[in-house]
C-alpha cells in the first residue's frame, strides 16, 4: 500500500472518529417518575438527566417528537404509547436518552347494562363483520374467501333484499356508510372498496397504508374511523382515505387489543373486541375506554350449532335510541337497549 493511500486512510479514520465522538455515549442516566413503564392521565411526566462526573451544558426534552420541558402535565395526551427523549450536550459532545411508556387512562370503564328490547331473525350461514343503518334501513358485510359480500338486509324477516358478490380473493370485513356511498374494507388484501348505497356499483378502491389489516370501520359525518385488529383506530380522511393519525384503546390498566366491528354513536366508538363477548365505549378524541358493555348472555340464545361463532356486528338506530346486534353465523339479532 503507498504512502499517499495510507495516509487517506488514517485522515477519513481520525474524521470519522472525531464526528462519530461528538455523540457517544458520555455516561448520562435519565430519571423519571414512569413505574412500570406506566403513567396516567392527570399525572405530570418529571424528569432529569444525571452523571457523578459531567455537567450538562444544555439539554433538550422531547415527548413524541415535540419539544418539552423536564415537567410535562398529562393531560391532554392521547392515551397508549409514548416516548421522552432528552439530549444531552457537553461541549461539542451529545447524547441521547430515551424512554417509552405507556398513558394510561386515569379511571376504570363503566360497565353497562341492557334489555332486550325485540329478537329477529338472521341469515345462520352469514359470517358478519359490518352492520349499518341509515334511514331505517339495515346493510350487512360478510367474510370468508369466496362468500363475502355486502347486503341489504330486511330487519323483521332476516330476508336479503340486494346482495353485491365479493371477488373469490377478497375477505370482506367492516362497513360503513357515508354521503349515500358505502365503505366496505378486505381482510388482508390491503384493499377497501368503495359503492353507490343505492345501486351498489363499485365506484373506486384505496389501499391501506400503515394499518395492517382492515377489520371493523364507522364514521362521524366528517371522518372515518378504521380498525386493525390492533389496539389502534386509525383516522382517516373521508373523501382520499389516507390515514391521518390514530387512537389507541386503553384503559386504566392497559391497551386492548383486537378491536374489530366499529360504529359510531353519539360522540363516542362502539367496538367488539374479537373473541371476546363484549362491547367496549371508546372516546375519540384520546382512546379512553369509558364504558364496557357485557354481552356474554346473547349467545346462548342463538342456535347453538358447530360454526358458531363469536358476538360481531354492531348498528345503531336512532329513531329507536336502540342497538342491533348479532354475531358470526347467529340465526339472531338482537335489538337492545342501554338501561
Amino acid at each position: 500500500m503507498s504512502f499517499r493511500l495510507i495516509f487517506l486512510v488514517f485522515c477519513i479514520s481520525l474524521l470519522s472518529y472525531q464526528c462519530g465522538n461528538k455523540n457517544q455515549a458520555l455516561g448520562f442516566k435519565l430519571d423519571t417518575n414512569i413505574v412500570k413503564k406506566t403513567l396516567s392521565l392527570g399525572d405530570t411526566l418529571v424528569c432529569q438527566l444525571s452523571h457523578p462526573e459531567l455537567a450538562a451544558d444544555s439539554i433538550v426534552f422531547k415527548l413524541d417528537g415535540k419539544a418539552a420541558e423536564a415537567s410535562i402535565p398529562l393531560v391532554s395526551q392521547h392515551l397508549g404509547d409514548h416516548r421522552l427523549e432528552a439530549t444531552v450536550f457537553v461541549g461539542e459532545r451529545s447524547e441521547v436518552l430515551m424512554v417509552d411508556f405507556t398513558l394510561l387512562n386515569s379511571s376504570p370503564p363503566e360497565i353497562l347494562e341492557f334489555e332486550i328490547v325485540n329478537t329477529y331473525p338472521h341469515d345462520i350461514n352469514a359470517y358478519t363483520q359490518g352492520l349499518e343503518f341509515i334511514n331505517d334501513s339495515l346493510y350487512e358485510s360478510t367474510g370468508q374467501y369466496g362468500l363475502s359480500s355486502l347486503r341489504l338486509v330486511d330487519l323483521k324477516t332476516g330476508k336479503v333484499l340486494k346482495s353485491h358478490s365479493l371477488p373469490k380473493a377478497y375477505f370482506g370485513e367492516g362497513l360503513t356508510i357515508l354521503d349515500d356511498k358505502l365503505v366496505q374494507l378486505t381482510w388482508q388484501s390491503g384493499i377497501g372498496l368503495v359503492y353507490d348505497r343505492g345501486s351498489f356499483e363499485q365506484l373506486e378502491s384505496f389501499s391501506y397504508q400503515k394499518s395492517k389489516e382492515g377489520w371493523g370501520l364507522c364514521n362521524d359525518g366528517t371522518q372515518i374511523f378504521k380498525s386493525d385488529g390492533t389496539d389502534k383506530i386509525f383516522k382517516l380522511n373521508s373523501k382520499t382515505f389516507a390515514e391521518e393519525g390514530y387512537i389507541q384503546a386503553t384503559t386504566n390498566k392497559g391497551k386492548l387489543n383486537g378491536i374489530n366491528e366499529l360504529e359510531w354513536v353519539n360522540g363516542k366508538i362502539y367496538a367488539n373486541r374479537y373473541q371476546y363477548e363484549g362491547i367496549a365505549i371508546i372516546d375519540p378524541t384520546n382512546g379512553a375506554v369509558v364504558g364496557v358493555l357485557d354481552c356474554r348472555t346473547l349467545k346462548p340464545q342463538v342456535t347453538q350449532h358447530q360454526k358458531l361463532d363469536v358476538l360481531n356486528g354492531i348498528a345503531y338506530r336512532p329513531s329507536s335510541d336502540t342497538f342491533f346486534v348479532t354475531g358470526k353465523y347467529w340465526d339472531k339479532m338482537f335489538e337492545i337497549k342501554l338501561k
